[in-house]
């Protein structure tokens, strides 16, 4: 895969959010990759046995589910709009870290399951105003499978994006003719954008998606984005379009990313280009926007334990500059997880979630069918 060098750069950025384990810089890469690399050889049945979506035992997320953590909302917020009649498909990013396997089993347990459960609450949640949400359980690659150009690893990616493509399936024959929301997170992302190659771009689904929030993962728009089926999102309101942003601090030092993604291919087989990468600005909703803090409706802001968080608004503004969504104003006290060069990717949806809320409220609004 051409971007398999990108993919190790982002995984291990998303290993180092979840896991807190920011001395893996230090290490140097050959320690990094024989600590992280799954060991033995990939085999699928090592993940256990396949899902089957038409169980809600498959799913995270799904209308009818008992404890549905994508319908929380955060302490004291007052969700004064009208629930919407959207389908939403959301896939979490990767929160395996174990090094047993090359692709987590269904149900994983534990630390695996807690870190699974707060992406959806705090991620999948911006999107409950919208309508029901629907978010797979999958046998997610490991975050040592981005590690190596392998063909094991190729083969973890290729079992997690079948599960994903799958529950995918089961998800358009439930939702009816409803209008589709779509979005993703860093690994999710790179899934999304394989389900809009392969099972949106040029079908007739591709009529019926609201927007697809491609998050923490850049898009070309010139050797990636003709690929994916819609258009970036240019305006807030505009509909059947795509959004993208990587969150950065200043000064921002992006070089570990894009060192590595500009010598990939894009998926029309151009070259990929800093310049090029697509940003959306999730409080403006404009491709390339600019917004002071006065105009974010909130920010989450986690409890010391990370099972809730409350929302404070107009703390923190942000601007699009080459690629990168960069923040402006006093950062608030979102947590200790901010990566090497400012990279605030694990805050990509909690710096703008009220505004995540806002922007998909406003397009399903101006949807037409």
């Amino acid at each position: 895969m051409c971007a398999r060098r990108f993919l190790m750069v982002i995984f291990v950025l998303t290993l180092l959010v979840v896991a807190g384990a920011f001395a893996l810089f230090q290490w140097g890469g050959n320690v990094l990759v024989r600590e992280a690399t799954p060991k033995g050889h990939f085999q699928a049945a090592q993940a256990g046995g396949g899902p089957d979506y038409t169980q809600a035992a498959s799913w995270l997320a799904r209308p009818g589910l008992p404890n549905d953590l994508a319908q929380w909302l955060p302490d004291g917020f007052a969700d004064s709009v009208r629930r919407g009649d959207a389908a939403v498909f959301y896939i979490h990013p990767t929160t395996y870290l174990d090094t047993d396997r090359w692709n987590a089993p269904l149900t994983p347990g534990g630390e695996t399951e807690f870190r699974t459960n707060l992406f959806v609450q705090s991620q999948a949640s911006a999107f409950n105003g919208t309508g029901e949400i629907w978010a797979p359980r999958y046998r997610q690659a490991a975050y040592g499978a981005f590690l190596l150009k392998s063909e094991d690893a190729e083969e973890a990616l290729d079992l997690a994006y079948r599960d994903v493509s799958a529950a995918f399936d089961q998800f358009v024959k439930e939702a009816g003719d409803r209008p589709i929301i779509l979005a993703g997170h860093s690994q999710g992302a790179l899934h999304l954008e394989r389900l809009l190659r392969e099972k949106i771009a040029g079908k007739p689904i591709v009529k019926r998606v609201v927007a697809a929030y491609v998050v923490g993962w850049p898009i070309d728009v010139t050797s990636d984005l003709p690929a994916l089926g819609l258009p970036a999102c240019t305006a807030s309101g505009q509909t059947g379009c795509i959004l993208s942003w990587m969150t950065f601090g200043e000064p921002a030092n992006p070089d570990f990313i894009f060192d590595q993604w500009h010598k990939t291919r894009g998926f029309t087989g151009g070259e990929r280009r800093r310049e090029d990468a697509l940003c959306v600005n999730p409080i403006s909703g404009a491709e390339n926007g600019a917004a002071p803090a006065q105009d974010n409706p909130g920010t989450l802001i986690p409890t010391p334990d990370m099972r809730s968080a409350k929302i404070l608004p107009r703390i923190i503004g942000a601007h699009c500059d080459k690629g990168l969504l960069l923040l402006d104003g006093q950062l608030p006290p979102i947590g200790g997880f901010v990566l090497p060069g400012n990279n605030y990717h694990a805050y990509d949806y909690a710096l703008f979630w009220a505004a995540v809320r806002r922007d998909a409220e406003r397009r399903l609004a101006a949807w037409r069918p």
